[in-house]
């Protein structure tokens, strides 16, 4: 077959059956090869920032996405998004239309280039925000586009594909490669036994689940291991609700000393703490404030595990899980559980408030729910609700790119069109990616949408030394009319107390199409948990204005590690210092 139709092929047998983007002259075949696949569909967006949005919420979902532009405006519209989905382990494909391969070799300028011709300028744009590039020639198509999805699906992270117009028409053996990999057994062996080992003689261990546990399909296996081992259990802001939050061993999320002493006393007693697949930033482990040490305990990865500051490569995380939970003795560790979530506060007519709103969004999402948090406070809110069995919460809280969760939401909606999705965003944050509120009417898809109108950037106002700055203000939209300007069926709605917001809530219920809600408040609410934790990290921000301490620097280190007696090999790992914590 040919090389498009190939690339496609490969894509749909990985699960994508959705391709985001927007046309242009030097991405035509690899459109038609979308639309010639029975299975396999085309999204256009309105840019290809929004598309690439889209196509990382669609990955969230199934596990894999992709996105198709046209060469230099259009792939650098969308490397934003792309780099997004790279710092937050979210695998998207970046394929990439590109002039002939006889324009590429005599360096004829047409257009979308700059006037110093270079074609391979863009792609070189892309390598520190993707695990493998490619630019496809004659002698190297089907080897190239093995040698990219290997790595895809081995590193869960973004790939990029450059394919000239003549490459993409050009026929190509269609072999099948299996892109699939195992985890080294020896390796394996080893590390499970030092887990094991480590787990049994502690008296006081926690398990600290997080995001990455999503991104590598080990949801299943950190369950078992979880309900196996009998051990308490807490979680970071993007790993809420891994774990059902009635389950009698868990403590609730980890807010550091913001919220919730239960779980911070569970980490500051713990003798052995097994954290599964964390992601150590400032906002989604409220802070740098971990009351552990990081260089002695177990930190569970994609692809690699760290036990006592040793790395051992080349193991998945769903086999480490399984293997451990096989060999694993079950404690019997007594916990004191706090409240988990908010408790009901009663309707009124007063102003719209977080003290009101998020205990009703706790009460309106219901099982199997996926709920979408935008960056900035929202998140902060949206993570202390105790949600039903089986919600599937989804933030950007690493890369935190005001705007992604409106497109997500479409790709998310289209990768699971039988579920109820949910999106709460900020009229600021919404602002930038809006226009694909036409294309979620287009291709039939009807989320419940609320715009939290809080007349600004509140997130900004508070880390902003006036919160009156003027560069926190923006243009103010009547955003319930504005969702129907497009044409499609949608209802829509602005509230501004709490008893219109009831009302509004129960409204959507009864409706089988797009809702809308725009939600006001003031300028400067937000939750309590964010006011403390974002004025905890303005005070950081100035402290190291001055000078960085050693402990914010990442070292490398490259040591001999006996994994077994009978087994020895030089391994080189990372040893990265963060806030005096060494991984």
């Amino acid at each position: 077959m040919n090389t498009a139709d190939y690339l496609i092929k490969k894509l749909e047998e990985l699960g994508i059956n959705d391709f985001f983007g927007l046309p242009g002259d030097y991405n035509f075949n690899l459109l038609y090869a979308v639309e010639n696949n029975p299975n396999t569909n085309w999204i256009g967006c309105t840019n290809e920032l929004n598309a690439g949005y889209a196509a990382d919420g669609y990955a969230r979902m199934r596990g894999f996405g992709a996105i198709i532009t046209t060469y230099g405006v259009g792939e650098l519209s969308a490397i934003n998004a792309i780099a997004g989905s790279y710092a937050e382990n979210i695998p998207v494909i970046s394929i990439v239309g590109v002039p002939a391969t006889t324009c590429i070799e005599n360096k004829t300028m047409v257009h979308h280039n700059f006037q110093d011709v270079d074609y391979y300028k863009f792609m070189e744009a892309h390598k520190p925000v993707v695990a493998a590039t490619a630019y496809l020639t004659r002698d190297n198509a089907k080897l190239e586009i093995d040698r990219v999805l290997k790595i895809f699906v081995k590193e869960r992270k973004p790939v990029y594909i450059a394919i000239p117009i003549d490459i993409a028409k050009m026929q190509i053996s269609d072999r099948e490669v299996s892109y699939g990999w195992s985890s080294d057994d020896e390796v394996l062996k080893a590390v499970t036994t030092k887990i094991v080992e480590k787990i049994n003689n502690a008296q006081k261990p926690v398990i600290l689940g997080d995001a990455l546990v999503k991104r590598f399909d080990a949801k299943i296996e950190y369950k078992e291991f979880v309900e196996k081992s009998k051990i308490p259990v807490t979680n970071f802001l993007m790993g809420t609700n891994l774990i059902d939050m009635d389950y009698e061993k868990y403590l609730g999320g980890y807010y550091a000393g913001y919220k919730n002493p239960q779980a911070q006393k569970a980490l500051e007693e713990t003798d052995c703490l097994i954290a599964v697949g964390p992601v150590y930033s400032d906002l989604n482990a409220f802070g740098f404030n971990l009351p552990y040490k990081i260089n002695n305990h177990i930190a569970i990865y994609g692809t690699f595990t760290y036990v006592d500051g040793i790395r051992f490569d080349n193991v998945k995380m769903s086999d480490v899980l399984e293997e451990v939970t096989k060999l694993i003795t079950p404690k019997e560790i007594y916990i004191e559980r706090g409240r988990i979530g908010y408790e009901h506060v009663p309707a009124d007519n007063e102003d719209l408030t977080s003290k009101y709103i998020y205990p009703r969004l706790q009460e309106f999402i219901k099982e199997n729910d996926i709920v979408v948090a935008e960056t900035g406070i929202v998140p902060q809110g949206v993570c202390q609700i105790k949600f039903p069995h089986n919600v599937d919460l989804q933030t950007q809280t690493l890369w935190g790119s005001i705007g992604w969760a409106t497109p997500a939401t479409l790709g998310i909606c289209l990768a699971k069109p039988k579920s109820r999705v949910i999106l709460v965003t900020g009229e600021g944050a919404h602002q930038l990616t809006a226009l694909e509120i036409g294309n979620m009417l287009r291709y039939g898809v009807n989320p419940v949408i609320i715009v939290l109108n809080n007349h600004g950037y509140t997130i900004e106002r508070v880390l902003s030394d006036n919160p009156h700055d003027k560069f926190n203000d923006i243009m103010q939209m009547n955003y319930s009319k504005f969702a129907r300007i497009f044409e499609g069926d949608v209802w829509s709605t602005k509230v501004n107390t709490a008893e219109d917001f009831d009302k509004a809530l129960k409204v959507t219920q009864i409706m089988n199409k797009m809702c809308y809600i725009e939600i006001c408040t003031k300028a400067m609410d937000m939750p309590e948990i964010t006011e403390a934790a974002v004025s905890d990290m303005k005070t950081r921000s100035k402290s190291m204005e001055k000078s960085v301490p050693e402990q914010y620097c990442v070292q490398k280190t490259e040591e001999k590690v006996e994994i077994e007696p009978e087994i020895s090999c030089n391994i080189d790992f990372e040893t990265t210092v963060h806030r005096g914590f060494d991984l």
